[in-house]
């Protein structure tokens, strides 16, 4: 049967405890706001160690051994995604590969020259990822590439910052051994030496043919570590190096010690003082994100409004579980038992507006049961019954015709209020004669 609307009546118990349904709520929160966050921070788009080189590479080419190397001297790296890290300060460490666009380049060193220092390394391996038959045999890791050419970029040429730069690939037969900032070391083994040549370069690690591996820009920006001298930079710019030589920072160079002694202090003299927090941009890599409504909801100034958000919807959560007593459901339209069945047809009644149908049918049946009570014939008719129920009721001090008057009078009723009084007192004279 359907149901309606009416007196609400309370559920059995619940199938869960309080602390576990609070548990599940708590669970299902935590995990959703969690999601949320991941989806705006970019974590669900999968791994990024993808072979290219930059920071998240794990491959010989990728620069993620530096980074971690640099954390664990105590410093502050970031590993940046987007081109909002181009107007922040600290050392900003540009890592773009052979496809890069050198305006988009010149971009970044420009809007970051004001802000801190910026660190450029040159692409030179163009790698592939292991061959699906050797991965098996040579233990292959995620992200392991393999070496195929070595070439510099197309774009060194276009950089405006460094004026008419020139890019070599030699053999590393003679080249193979560098020098600077007070360390010598060799490069990798049979590895050709990527080199550069500028009028506005000032080198800083040379090869074994003097020819420059690493420099920087010589604008009057850059500091004592880098220059050598204690005369102070010229200007608001910050330093700019920029080093041809990848195989000097990444993994593949982080094998050897005495070139992550060197990589080390490149950084540091890049970035002049010891605790300037590090940046490696991943945009130039092709692993740029933009921005969207979650990764701003969870951003400052947004933040705030999200926790407020967040906040509310918790002390809500918690209005609605501590609630007063058991959630309730609407009775049934019908119900079971005699009384159901009275209630509905005084329903139907009171609906249908026929009151002057009740009256006669009541009358008739105080008589019923008064004549039955009283032990008069049964073969008496209705009128002998009404004459022998006044006499009754005149010898118990009622007035005359008591029993009968009263039956007309409910007969004749048409209000429910007519109705109700003089039921009530053909009732009470029922109950006289009764007893």
């Amino acid at each position: 049967m359907s149901e309606a609307s009416g007196p609400a009546v309370a559920v059995g118990s619940s199938p869960f405890t309080t602390r576990t349904a609070l548990a599940l709520v708590l669970f299902g929160s935590l995990v959703f706001v969690a999601l949320l966050w991941m989806i705006g921070n970019g974590l669900a788009e999968g791994s990024s160690n993808n072979g290219g080189a930059h920071a998240e590479g794990r491959g010989l080419n990728g620069y993620a051994a530096l980074a971690s190397y640099l954390e664990r001297r105590g410093l502050s790296v970031r590993r940046s995604r987007s081109k909002a890290a181009f107007d922040e300060a600290g050392l900003l460490v540009l890592t773009p590969e052979h496809g890069a666009d050198a305006h988009d380049i010149e971009t970044a060193i420009a809007e970051h020259r004001h802000l801190g220092p910026t660190l450029l390394v040159l692409p030179k391996w163009l790698a592939a990822p292991v061959p699906a038959q050797l991965r098996a045999s040579t233990k292959a890791k995620a992200g392991w590439v393999v070496l195929t050419d070595a070439r510099p970029p197309r774009w060194a040429g276009d950089l405006a910052s460094f004026g008419a730069l020139d890019l070599r690939a030699e053999n590393a037969d003679a080249a193979g051994v560098w020098r600077g900032f007070g360390l010598t070391g060799r490069l990798p083994d049979g590895a050709p030496v990527q080199s550069l040549s500028s009028g506005s370069v000032v080198s800083l690690v040379r090869d074994a043919r003097g020819q420059t591996l690493a420099g920087y820009r010589d604008d009057g920006t850059a500091g004592p570590a880098l220059t050598g001298d204690a005369r102070d930079p010229e200007g608001a710019a910050y330093p700019l190096v920029i080093v041809a030589e990848p195989d000097l920072l990444n993994n593949y160079a982080m094998a050897d010690r005495r070139r992550a002694a060197l990589a080390l202090a490149l950084v540091t003299a890049t970035a002049g003082r010891e605790r300037t927090p590090v940046t490696f941009d991943l945009t130039l890599a092709g692993l740029g994100r933009s921005s969207n409504l979650l990764t701003l909801a969870f951003s400052p100034p947004f933040l705030a409004a999200t926790l407020c958000l967040l906040l509310a919807a918790a002390a809500t959560g918690w209005r609605a579980f501590v609630r007063f007593g058991p959630p309730r459901v609407p009775e049934r339209a019908i119900a079971f038992g005699k009384r159901a069945l009275v209630t509905n047809a005084a329903a139907l009644i009171v609906r249908s507006r026929r009151f002057h149908l009740l009256g006669g049918p009541y009358a008739e049946a105080s008589r019923q049961r008064s004549a039955r009570a009283l032990a008069l014939g049964r073969t008496a008719d209705a009128a002998s019954e009404l004459r022998a129920l006044d006499r009754a009721a005149l010898t118990r001090g009622e007035g005359e015709h008591a029993f009968s008057q009263l039956a007309t009078r409910l007969s004749s009723a048409r209000s429910p209020r007519e109705l109700l009084k003089a039921a009530q007192d053909l009732h009470a004279l029922e109950r006289t004669l009764v007893r």
